[in-house]
């Protein structure tokens, strides 16, 4: 090994150096880092004396502090909030042969292959389960929420959309969470958003899709068969947000005429912590 070679390593992977400094404030027309942060950065936002924290505490110092605080919770409390957020229970058999199961990861050796593979063929059963639920014949998985998802779904039906609309047609019983990401999403896109009454008369004649919620928000269950054939008489793609644990017992989406499903696994067993 070099003498300098751990030098060199830090050089490359953190930050400018002296030379890179000096040619930038040159640039800018400054003296020194102090002022470009001065310069930079409004006073209001900055500190001017030290942080007033406690003394570091020991790893077991912090267990416990974290174990007084969760016993703050009160688990017998019945949760009311809905939009998306519910208990879960994943029955034992589930959490022992599959959550709890190291050979998912571990099954020759503990390398990243192995890894790989129990990561691969969980997301494989997952996405089965999945077109089963919606009757859909294809099935993605891993997006990182019901909102995130339902924005892609958005561009989706967009590109697919033989015209040039873009307007989206929002049930307006949509979780406030999922309508605020597809309206973030749609701004820079230029995308268009109309909130309808998926129970009366919706004009489709210049969008390019419909978002329907199934159940809604509210926790109703409408009859939308009716109105997905409508849509797609006026070439209107349709997708539905949907509960999958719903899904167990309503009609599948794919028996509605949806063609895109999009919602969450968490009723499926990721508890809520702290709400």
């Amino acid at each position: 090994m070099r003498k300098n070679q751990v030098h060199d390593f830090s050089v490359r992977h953190i930050g400018p150096n002296n030379n890179n400094r000096t040619h930038m404030l040159a640039e800018l027309g400054l003296q020194s880092l102090d002022e470009l942060i001065e310069k930079a950065s409004p006073k209001s936002i900055r500190m001017t004396q030290g942080l007033n924290l406690p003394n570091a505490l020991t790893e077991s110092q912090v267990l416990d502090e974290l174990k007084t605080l969760a016993d703050q919770n009160d688990s017998k409390t019945k949760t009311l909030i809905g939009q998306g957020f519910y208990n879960t229970f994943v029955p034992q058999v589930i959490l022992r042969n599959v959550l709890e199961n190291p050979a998912w990861y571990t099954s020759y050796t503990p390398y990243q292959p192995e890894i790989s593979q129990g990561r691969l063929e969980a997301l494989l059963n997952f996405q089965t389960m999945i077109t089963d639920l919606t009757g859909l014949d294809i099935a993605g998985a891993s997006l990182l929420d019901e909102p995130t998802a339902a924005a892609e779904a958005m561009t989706l039906m967009m590109r697919q959309h033989k015209g040039d609309s873009r307007i989206l047609l929002i049930d307006s019983d949509t979780h406030p969470q999922t309508l605020n990401v597809i309206k973030t999403r749609a701004l820079p896109l230029g995308i268009e958003i109309e909130l309808v009454d998926v129970n009366s008369e919706v004009n489709f004649d210049s969008a390019f899709g419909l978002v329907v919620s199934y159940p809604s928000s509210s926790g109703v269950i409408n009859e939308l068969k009716g109105l997905v054939d409508r849509a797609h008489k006026s070439n209107v793609l349709v997708c539905a947000i949907t509960d999958l644990l719903a899904l167990t017992i309503l009609p599948s989406v794919a028996s509605l005429g949806a063609d895109i499903a999009v919602g969450s696994a968490q009723r499926f067993g990721v508890p809520m912590g702290f709400g």
